[in-house]
């Protein structure tokens, strides 16, 4: 038990909220042309950071760069698949000469298949191998070597934050998506690995966290999720709901108090965690 006999430290309003003025500020935000991503990109522009959206869907990035801009935010797309590391170090050169430097990185990019999906039809001893490595290259190459490319820079600075995306999947399995499951649970336990690695070996000012979202409405799964003729819950949706205390999906703006918070000198002595956003969903037991 730690114990003080220094008096609490006073701080005003005006003092902690420094703590969320981005100005100045570059964050590289791969897979920012999601819904995800983008909310999280348009946050932080909004707070005063620049942002360097990485995203194959270049006409898709130009319009979440101009509805940032149109907010009064910087920003700007960098067409890189994150599967490929060169396009990734060659996206990094140019942002660095753009921007100066980078300050923070989210790992936004990931996804599932549903080529690897179980059902009625498709049972798991046929999974495809080529589908199930399509969503272990996404989710975990994909997180792995953005962290490698933009890590070095942060080494080289000193100084930086790392957020990665993983999911209530990593920790809670969820049945028909094994793949995407144990995808997840990687970039938990690789977040984790990189938290210490780089602040042992590098800074101990640069951080690595993730936030571990539940279940958010987006293109993948809303099929999986709302029927698409009655727009009523699925059975899945409904047992989704049915074990999630709050009653609900999440919303992309749920995201964002965890992420400005472990982005920003408020969580300085926060690396290496993994916040659950997910309405309760981790912590029910079922009864």
């Amino acid at each position: 038990m730690v114990t003080s006999t220094q008096p609490p430290t006073k701080i005003s309003l005006a003092e902690w909220n420094k703590n969320y003025d981005f100005t100045g500020q570059t964050f590289v935000v791969t897979g920012g042309t999601g819904v995800l991503g983008g909310e999280m990109a348009s946050a932080l522009a909004a707070l005063g950071a620049q942002i360097a959206i990485i995203g194959r869907n270049v006409e898709a990035g130009e319009k979440l760069c101009q509805s940032i801009g149109k907010g009064g935010g910087k920003s700007e797309i960098f067409g890189c698949d994150v599967l490929d590391p060169e396009a990734v170090r060659s996206s990094a050169t140019r942002i660095k000469e753009r921007f100066g430097r980078v300050d923070g990185l989210i790992n936004a990019a990931g996804g599932n298949n549903a080529k690897a999906t179980t059902n009625d039809q498709q049972k798991f001893f046929d999974l495809p191998p080529e589908a199930l490595q399509w969503i272990f290259n996404l989710n975990v190459a994909g997180t792995i070597t953005p962290c490698q490319v933009f890590g070095r820079i942060m080494a080289e600075q000193g100084s930086g934050a790392i957020l990665n995306v993983t999911s209530m999947a990593a920790s809670r399995p969820l049945t028909r998506v094994s793949a995407y499951s144990a995808a997840k649970a990687a970039i938990t336990n690789f977040t984790q690995w990189l938290a210490v690695h780089l602040a042992q070996e590098y800074s101990p000012n640069i951080r690595v966290n993730a936030i571990a979202p539940g279940f958010f409405l987006g293109k993948q799964n809303r099929p999986l999720l709302i029927d698409s003729e009655t727009g009523e819950l699925t059975p899945r949706g409904k047992q989704i709901i049915s074990h999630t205390p709050m009653g609900r999906f999440g919303d992309p703006k749920d995201l964002l108090g965890a992420v400005l918070w472990l982005m920003s000198p408020a969580a300085s002595f926060v690396t290496g965690a993994v916040i659950p956003i997910d309405g309760g969903f981790g912590a029910f037991g079922g009864v």
